[in-house]
């Protein structure tokens, strides 16, 4: 919120001179700002006068004033100070700087607005609240501080992309992540891993977050409608740092620490434990067929080696620790320069991360490079240019499903009798008893990375035509190659046997252009109107091209390009490109700033959509009133009093690129020649799909802004969705994609924030947000027959349907254990009475119209300060949802899945044993099929979790010792992230933080770290 954008004001020169009966004189003197730097442009106002003098443009004046005269000086964002005349012709004055006026600017990416004059839904982070968060992918900094915004971290392997939804789910088929928007131009923020199963690749990696310095999150129609169909799930705008005019001033930091998982409770069977439980379901299923007592049972197991138990030394092997990295090292270094003159102004920035993950397995690593400036080339004419380049290196994991090669999958699957070592040291790799891998072996003799590079450019011109008619001209270019190699040995492994070793290599390059080209006029009409107009064309055009090789059998070993490959090579290539076309208009009014007009239209064509469906309207009207500054509140309490609503149409593009088109694929062989069939039946009639939102609210602040705070409704229905319904099969395809449907969003979002102390020496505030969203589905497509379409027919988890939200789930209902025979059960109507051991004959319902993604979510902070030493820490909230554990339908068998094959976890140690127990884990049975682990209610949660997100203590050496050594600034901090989860259902073992799919998986989850930090300015 401390948007510094004084240096690109040109500040009105007002002086006023009285006819008082004083001596008269004439005042010298310089203007600085609370660093010694000349703040040119400075008001001087002789109070209660009505003439005045000019002021030099490099902070010199020159004012005539009376004796025993007050003069005030004022500066944008900086706090005014006044000064008397007295025997002195020499007043020097130095400025000290104002943070609640910095606050008062809001940047919208392609405006910026004083709080007074927005009338959407908007919030925005500093640069001070996410600068010391040591995350790699700037977006995670913003959980928790912001109402209404979800952020779900899908892993916690370095370099991840996050799942974030803005106003909770609107569309079933198309995109629901937001628009990001960086230095105004909207850029692509895809996931760049060369691999689906392995883990993500943010492309929000490439941003230091050293560099941030503001965002800003867009809520409401009002807010996004500005940005047409990209911005209908909502807008997040990154600004990045500038210089600013003076000295040169140097930053650096560094940070070093350690993480670990968050959250993670649930436990694989020990070798001793899996033993005992062998003994128990080999009696269960065997003791009476071969007349042996329970006692007995190791003996027939042994003969019969179940389990392999027959190799077992008796010998307890800690896999979970083997593939684990704990204290995994975190090291990030930065380095600044700013300044420059009064007619050019530079920023500089070199950084380096180094990150380890937290299962074995190389470092991520980044550096990366900012260069802005900004320069008047005329007094008229401004040039802005900023450059960033940054190179990432990622060791993705095979975590995205049940590979046998994930490292979390070896911590639950991997049999705990198998040595991971051989008798002389090696790596054991033919004698596990178990169809998982040596993650151990695979992970120092594969190799598998993503390289990311990404270069951004950023150019505007602004060029003052006339006074308050500016013309601007941008371009944005944005350049991404990411990198992918995959090599699998040939002893062990996914490509060991006939496979002989195999290699895999994509490269995949994204090239992002945006031109904008606008005109604002800002005018008055007497003293009271005030206009603000803005006529904008923005050309986005974005190309991508996928290359990919493929190929086997190695004859040595250390040769791992596919050029070394001997057989069965495969390669393949694809390009596609989209583009849009808007035509965008603003008009912001105010009526002597108590009534605010706030109006948009865009018209934007995507070549997604068939010619004659491809532009659509978009548009949106927001009103506002400052009561604070009506005559009737003057005096009150009342700080700030703004009341809000507004109301709009978006749209939403985001389906795959020439869906529209009926397609013939060309890659199919018959008889040893090319064959071309059809593939896709396409739709002519598809076009946008829209949502219109309805959102009011009020923002206040009472007690000299002591206690502030905000307050919104919204309803967003979303209408003619992008949904892929199922075809019959007689018309030869199985689905299309057509605008049908509808879904409607609604709920509350509240921000408070209350300065508890406010001291010269110490300080204390606290603050939160709340956020609730109810996602209901009420309109679906229709069959033949009229009835609706499910979308989510084929799942066994979920169900879409009128009424309940997007996915909400659907499934059998667990009833318990049978007390007398062991025997799972299960609801047969699916809600209550009678209960059956026969799955199929148990009804699947919607479980309480549970949603998969939270429906209310939150945060809660403090700040106290005492004399240079602060404490800041800050929860993050979600609930109302329900989890899903998927995996359960492994690690939860009662037979020889888990006993045999594979592992259980060591809730298996809860079963049922004998008539009477009371229990949610059945009888184990070796050779049984109960389907225990089957999908139902038994393995779905409550998601409600608690996090404390972050908690630094810091400390800032006074001045009198910093100046001592030459330096402006040192401070010291020591932050730790996530150090403690509740979780409200005790069921739920793994991390509670998932995707907006609602299932938790064998993925790296959430990090909590603790890392040592050391600011110093020079």
């Amino acid at each position: 919120m401390r948007t510094k954008v004084a240096w690109i004001l040109t500040p009105l020169l007002v002086l006023f001179m009285s006819f008082s009966y004083g001596q008269e004189k004439t005042i010298t003197g310089n203007v600085t700002d609370q660093d010694g730097l000349p703040l040119p442009g400075v008001s001087v106002l002789v109070v209660g006068t009505t003439t005045g003098t000019q002021t030099d443009f490099d902070g010199n004046y020159t004012i005539k004033a009376n004796v025993g005269q007050v003069l005030r000086y004022s500066y944008v964002g900086q706090k005014t100070a006044e000064r008397k005349v007295g025997s002195s012709s020499t007043i020097n004055i130095q400025l000290a700087e104002d943070a609640e006026a910095l606050e008062e600017v809001i940047v919208l990416g392609y405006s910026t607005k004083s709080v007074d004059e927005v009338t959407g839904s908007s919030v925005q982070v500093s640069s001070e609240d996410i600068k010391d968060v040591p995350v790699l992918s700037v977006d995670q900094a913003l959980q928790g501080k912001v109402a209404g915004l979800q952020i779900s971290t899908t892993s916690g392997t370095p370099g991840a992309q996050q799942d974030i939804r803005i106003r909770g789910v609107g569309s079933i088929n198309a995109s629901n992540s937001p628009l990001y928007v960086i230095d105004g131009v909207p850029v692509v923020s895809e996931n760049f891993s060369g691999s689906a199963n392995r883990t993500s690749l943010s492309s929000l990696v490439s941003l230091n977050s050293k560099d941030i310095e503001s965002m800003t999150v867009l809520k409401d129609a009002s807010a996004t409608a500005a940005y047409g169909a990209r911005g209908s799930n909502g807008v997040i705008v990154i600004t990045t740092k500038r210089g600013k005019s003076g000295k040169a001033v140097f930053n650096f930091s560094s940070v070093l620490g350690f993480q670990n998982n968050a959250y993670n409770k649930r436990n694989p069977l020990t070798a001793t434990q899996r033993a005992s439980l062998i003994d128990e379901a080999t009696f269960n299923a065997y003791g009476e067929s071969y007349d042996f007592e329970i006692d007995e049972a190791r003996d027939f197991a042994i003969a019969n080696n179940l389990g392999n138990i027959a190799n077992w030394d008796g010998s307890e092997y800690d896999w979970p620790g083997l593939i684990e990295n704990k204290d995994a090292l975190i090291q990030d270094y930065n380095f600044s320069a700013s300044g420059g003159t009064e007619k050019t102004n530079y920023y500089a920035s070199l950084g380096y991360n180094e990150t380890e993950p937290t299962v074995i397995g190389d470092s991520f690593r980044r550096i990366s490079g900012k260069l802005s400036f900004q320069t008047w080339l005329r007094d008229n004419v401004k040039l802005d240019n900023s450059i960033n380049v940054s190179n990432s290196r990622q060791n993705p994991v095979l975590e995205n499903g049940a590979f046998f090669n994930n490292p979390h999958l070896t911590r639950y699957y991997m049999n705990p009798f198998a040595n991971p070592y051989n008798a002389d040291g090696t790596y054991n790799i033919n004698s596990l008893g178990t169809s998982v891998f040596n993650t151990l072996y695979t992970n120092e003799n594969d190799e598998v990375y993503n390289k990311y590079t990404r270069a951004t450019t950023n150019t505007k011109l602004d060029w003052e035509l006339i006074e308050n008619l500016t013309f601007s001209s941008r371009i944005g270019l944005d350049f991404s190659l990411s990198e992918y190699k995959s090599y699998n040995n040939r002893y062990h492994g996914d490509s060991d046997g006939d496979v002989n070793g195999s290699s895999t290599a994509s490269d995949e390059k994204n090239y992002n252009w945006v031109s904008q080209n606008s005109l604002n006029y800002q005018f008055k009409l007497g003293s009271k109107h005030n206009f603000d107009v803005t006529a904008l064309f923005e050309y986005q055009k974005n190309n991508y091209t996928y290359l990919y090789a493929y190929g086997e059998n190695f004859s040595t070993d250390g040769l791992t390009n596919i050029a070394s490959a001997g057989s069965n090579f495969d390669a393949s290539s694809s390009f596609t490109d989209w583009t849009n076309i808007s035509y965008l208009g603003m008009l912001n009014y105010n009526f002597d700033g108590r009534y605010i007009l706030d109006a948009t239209f865009r018209r934007e064509g995507s070549s997604r959509f068939a010619n004659g469906h491809r532009y659509g309207n978009f548009g949106s009207v927001g009103l506002g009133w400052n009561v604070h500054r009506e005559a009737f509140l003057e005096g009150s309490v009342f700080n700030e009093l703004r009341l809000r609503g507004s109301w709009g149409v978006t749209g939403n593009s985001g389906i795959a690129t020439n869906t529209y088109q009926a397609f013939l694929a060309y890659d199919a062989d018959y008889a040893g020649n090319g064959a071309v069939y059809p593939s896709q039946l396409g739709n002519e009639f598809l076009s946008w799909e829209n949502g219109e939102t309805v959102d009011a609210g009020f923002d206040f602040g009472v007690f000299d802004n002591r206690l502030s705070g905000s307050f919104a409704y919204f309803n967003k229905r979303t209408y003619d969705l992008l949904q892929n319904v199922p075809l019959s099969p007689t018309t030869g395809f199985t689905s299309q994609n057509t605008n049908v449907g509808e879904v409607v969003n609604k709920g509350i979002e509240a921000q408070l924030n209350y300065d508890i102390f406010r001291g010269e020496d110490f300080s204390w505030s606290i603050s939160g947000n709340f956020a609730t969203v109810n996602n209901e589905v009420t309109k679906l497509a229709l069959d033949s027959t009229g009835e609706d379409i499910n979308p989510s027919a084929t799942s066994t988890y979920k169900t879409t349907e009128v009424g309940l939200p997007i996915g909400a789930w659907f499934m059998r209902t667990w009833a318990g254990v049978d007390t007398e025979t062991g025997e799972p059960t299960w609801y047969v109507n699916g809600v209550d009475g009678e209960v059956t051991s026969n799955y199929a004959s148990a009804a699947r319902v919607n479980q309480d119209e549970a949603s998969a993604l939270p429906t209310f979510s939150g945060g809660l902070s403090t700040h106290i300060e005492y004399k240079g030493v602060f404490i800041d820490a800050s929860l993050y909230y979600a609930g109302g949802h329900k989890v899903y554990e998927q995996y359960a339908q492994h690690y939860f068998r009662t037979n020889s899945f888990t006993l045999g094959s594979y592992n259980g976890v060591e809730e298996l140690l809860e079963r049922w044993q004998q008539p009477g127990d009371v229990t949610d884990v059945p009888k184990l049975v070796y050779n049984g099929a109960d389907n225990f682990h089957a999908t139902s209610s038994r393995h779905l949660y409550d998601g409600d979790y608690i996090r404390l997100k972050d908690l630094t203590f810091g400390y800032n050496l006074p001045s009198k010792f910093t100046e001592g050594i030459g330096l402006d600034a040192i401070s010291f901090t020591v932050k730790g992230t996530n150090l403690y989860t509740w979780v409200k259902d005790d069921g739920l073992k793994l991390d509670p933080e998932v995707g907006a799919a609602g299932y938790t998986g064998l993925v790296t989850p959430p990090v909590k770290s603790v890392v040592f930090g050391v600011n110093v300015k020079f």
